[in-house]
């Protein structure tokens, strides 16, 4: 784990859907002045998830629906690397954060949002993101030593982004 204004901000500790929605809170009170690019991850109904583009609100599907009595994965990774493209474009545009739902199995396989974590540490933009324990090792190969850990508290959050606007003051 790196210094507390590391470029990348890892929450852990709560549920998905607690830390998505922490992620949309924190990016909605940044206000306009703040250009934040990333999606967050939804589920409008039980069992349908659902990116959602904090730039522009639009959405991208996490699953296909694969029929009854089917065993595949149904993680829809051409919808997520559609996201990250997105994500990449609004990176591209210029941001100011980008927030990335997850560094999940598809990302510690170089696949879905991958690509956009990339971009954003190329283009020098902080990322706030998750990543569950069992992806530790990969993560860490990954990002180190440029992340720190945060508990899922918005004040947590709001200290990590505003130690960054210190130092980039």
């Amino acid at each position: 784990m790196a210094h507390p204004s590391a470029p990348i901000a890892v929450v852990r500790g709560a549920p998905t859907a607690q830390v998505q929605a922490l992620f949309a809170v924190f990016a909605a009170r940044l206000g306009p002045q703040v250009r934040v690019a990333g999606v967050v991850e939804e589920e409008p109904e039980p069992g349908h998830a659902q990116l959602r583009s904090l730039a522009d609100g639009r959405r991208f599907e996490v699953f296909q629906a694969l029929g009854r009595g089917s065993s595949a994965c149904s993680v829809d990774a051409g919808s997520i690397v559609t996201a990250c493209q997105a994500v990449r474009g609004d990176i591209a545009a210029g941001c100011d954060l980008v927030v990335l739902s997850k560094f999940g199995r598809l990302e510690s396989e170089r696949t879905g949002l991958s690509d956009a974590f990339v971009a954003g540490l190329e283009a020098q933009v902080p990322i706030l993101t998750s990543v569950a324990p069992k992806f530790d090792p990969v993560w860490t190969a990954f990002a180190a030593p440029l992340f720190v850990m945060l508990p899922p508290q918005f004040e947590a959050v709001e200290a990590w982004w505003r130690a960054l606007q210190r130092q980039a003051a």
